[in-house]
């Protein structure tokens, strides 16, 4: 196998898996990983999962390589209220909501934390185009539920002051009729009361 013609033909996938590789030539050895490794033609992201050596690696990368190693997810939580602006802290790890198990992969793009919520939560995402690959991120609605639903020890106002959330942000851009609509669908009442103390916090109440 001819490492050139490899190249160009998963280029595209910028983060590329085993069973990439297969689709593409049915025939491959695996050894000839093991030996572009050692080159540093390319790197190992987790077991069965590679990027190239040569592709610069920034948040965009991150979020890609989230998408793809757990197909059925979306960015959230930590990750996307930094994102947006919402909280001032950068976040070193992205955190990621899937209806796989939760779960961690320490890697050489960083740390990807998987949250796991049941299908009927899966919604909530939009897909925002990089490179010509579709990444899927919380809306803005949905992340602020996402948060509040798995982290269910914020309950209070001391609570949320350490957030030190951008309220200004939250002012203009939160639309909190989609916000009510996405929690009807939560169905959960714990989550009903933790929602309306945060509103009532921050002034949308």
């Amino acid at each position: 196998m001819n490492y050139q013609g490899f190249r160009e033909a998963l280029h595209r996938f910028k983060v590329f898996s085993l069973t990439d590789i297969k689709k593409n030539f049915p025939a491959f050895d695996s050894r000839r990983l093991v030996e572009w490794q050692q080159k540093g033609y390319i790197k190992k992201v987790i077991n069965r999962w590679y990027v190239f050596a040569d592709v610069p690696i920034d948040d965009y990368l991150w979020y890609w390589a989230a998408n793809r190693i757990y197909q059925h997810s979306y960015i959230s939580i930590e990750t996307v209220l930094s994102y947006y602006g919402l909280i001032p802290e950068a976040v070193y790890t992205t955190t990621v909501v899937s209806t796989f198990k939760t779960t961690s992969f320490d890697t050489p793009l960083g740390t990807f934390a998987y949250r796991h919520v049941k299908p009927a939560l899966f919604f909530g995402y939009r897909i925002l185009e990089w490179q010509h690959v579709p990444i899927k991120m919380a809306e803005m609605e949905k992340v602020i539920l996402d948060y509040l639903y798995l982290n269910p020890q914020l309950n209070h106002e001391d609570d949320w002051r350490g957030l030190r959330l951008n309220v200004e942000i939250l002012y203009d851009e939160l639309d909190t009729k989609k916000l009510q609509e996405y929690l009807i669908l939560f169905q959960s009442k714990a989550l009903n009361k933790r929602v309306s103390k945060f509103l009532t916090h921050v002034g949308l109440r």
